[in-house]
């Protein structure tokens, strides 16, 4: 070998008296052993097999060397393989976390994920790369959970929940809590109309909060929502009890003393409900309040007035006044079911959509081949969305009123246009009449191609339909009765149906989201 070592290096190239060429060279180390020459970067095999690398279970690659200090996966690697599953129990945690940036949960999450980044650092790699990639593996999963979770706390969405939030809790200290909590008794004064309203106003601002189908956001708008609604509907209910008579004397029968005290707490109760389900006591709880109000059921249970029916009446009312309390005490967890929050897999919504997918088969049949019959079926479709449970949420709520628009709007377009096939105008029609039917059949035309769009308010095809629309409404406005009062009727239901297409228009493009 050192020979031909010796020989190969010599200038003159020769083997056995004969010179060789660099590619002879080549040839010979390649027949002597049977592999391309590589510059002694590979292994060479005298049929034995290379050592196969057990893989390990975990996450990471196991690295095995054949010779190594390390018979089995390297003490770096199950290190890591330990922070990838406790990074595995945190993600849902974070995933799913909808609070602010003071909240304790954020910085405990926070503390736990900065600790498994110093904890990935810390890991020795020793120079090789296989352990660099895994250890820089791990630290851009930490890293990206930490982004996710104040990206989600921080969002403007998020902010904008927290400022209605706020912005109710300030009506209900000024107008509820604050009054009961200076000594002021609930039946001293009364929960105004403007309240509700307001809160009202409120609980349909936090229903337009875009999420972007972040599901820390939902989770924040709806139990933002579910709240307000449940306040929304305590101050209502309070309402209607101002109208209804007073007690009964305590001279009627002797448990209506009892019955009055009841009654008296059941008021006191809802102030202290109210504050709780908007975040305003910091001492009481749920369940501390659910447990007294139960109490009283069970007290009022065990009065005997069944000799009286005004007084048992009077009972049931009471009686009916906590359970309504009740029923809204189970909030502190609400939101934690995904179907919750998640309107797409709500009960509900599912309905509703399921309605549209009819509704958007039957309208391509409408576009395509013309009425054939869709008029009875649309007007189920109305009637089966009048029965759907909104559960008081102003998400669902709205997208039962999208749902509706677009049945109206197919269901309108099929009228006009049979009206369009009816009309038979007689030779003594007043011109100023005809020019509102040709509007109308206008109308028609660009009604279709509303019912047909599918792009947004940015598209050119948006700004064209737009404009013709507001043409049409010019052109009815430059229409003049001339005292006709036939003429008038018409021409005021034909500003009215180009109005309900603009808004139809509108609704398509608004970006609306669940």
């Amino acid at each position: 070998m050192q020979l031909l070592y010796k020989r190969i290096k010599h200038p003159r190239r020769t083997f056995g008296g004969k010179k060789l060429s660099r590619t002879s060279v080549t040839s010979l180390i390649l027949s002597l052993f049977r592999k391309p020459f590589d510059g002694g970067k590979r292994t060479m095999d005298h049929g034995s097999q290379q050592p196969h690398t057990q893989q390990m279970p975990g996450p990471f690659t196991g690295f095995a060397g054949p010779q190594g200090p390390y018979p089995g996966q390297h003490p770096a690697l199950l290190r890591l393989d330990e922070v990838q599953r406790e990074i595995a129990a945190l993600g849902p945690q974070v995933c799913s976390y909808s609070g602010l940036q003071s909240d304790r949960e954020y910085k405990r999450l926070e503390r736990e994920l900065t600790r498994l980044l110093l904890e990935v650092d810390k890991v020795e790699t020793e120079g090789r790369p296989e352990l660099q990639q895994a250890r820089k593996r791990a630290a851009g999963e930490v890293e990206g959970l930490l982004r996710y979770l104040e990206g989600n706390a921080t969002h403007p969405s998020r902010l904008a929940i927290e400022e209605l939030t706020q912005e109710v809790q300030n009506l209900l200290n000024e107008g509820v809590v604050g009054p009961f909590r200076q000594g002021q008794a609930q039946d001293a004064f009364e929960i105004s109309e403007e309240l509700v309203e307001a809160v009202q106003d409120v609980a349909m601002r936090l229903a337009q909060v875009k999420t972007g189908g972040s599901v820390p956001l939902r989770k924040a708008r709806y139990k933002a929502l579910t709240r307000v609604c449940a306040v929304q509907e305590l101050l209502e209910g309070r309402v209607r009890t101002q109208t209804l008579a007073l007690p009964l004397s305590d001279d009627t029968h002797e448990a209506v003393q009892r019955i009055n005290q009841v009654m008296a707490q059941v008021s006191g109760a809802r102030c202290q409900e109210v504050a709780l389900l908007m975040g305003l006591s910091g001492r009481d709880s749920c369940a501390h309040l659910a447990r007294v109000l139960t109490e009283l059921l069970v007290e009022l249970d065990a009065l005997d007035v069944s000799s009286n029916a005004a007084v048992r009446n009077y009972r049931k009312q009471v009686v009916e006044e906590i359970n309504g309390l009740l029923k809204h005490l189970d909030l502190e967890v609400e939101g934690e079911d995904t179907r919750r929050y998640d309107l797409a897999q709500n009960d509900s919504i599912r309905e509703i959509e399921a309605i549209r997918g009819r509704v958007s088969v039957l309208r391509e049949e409408v576009l395509r081949h013309g009425a054939a019959g869709q008029g009875t079926e649309l007007q189920g479709l109305l009637t089966h969305l009048d029965q759907v449970d909104t559960g008081r949420n102003p998400c669902i709520r709205e997208a039962r009123r999208r749902a509706v628009l677009e049945v109206q709007a197919l269901i309108t377009f099929l009228d006009l246009w049979e009206a369009l096939g009816r009309r038979n105008p007689g030779p003594d029609e007043p011109p100023p009449h005809a020019s509102v039917w040709r509007v109308l059949a206008s109308l028609g035309n660009l009604q279709a191609q509303v019912l047909g769009f599918d792009g947004k308010r940015a598209d050119k095809s948006y700004m064209v339909l737009e404009e013709l629309l507001t043409k049409q409404l010019l052109a009815l406005d430059a229409v003049d009765p001339q005292g006709d009062q036939g003429t008038k009727t018409a021409r005021k239901q034909a500003v009215k149906h180009a109005q309900n297409i603009l808004n139809y228009l509108d609704m398509k493009t608004d970006e609306w989201e669940y």
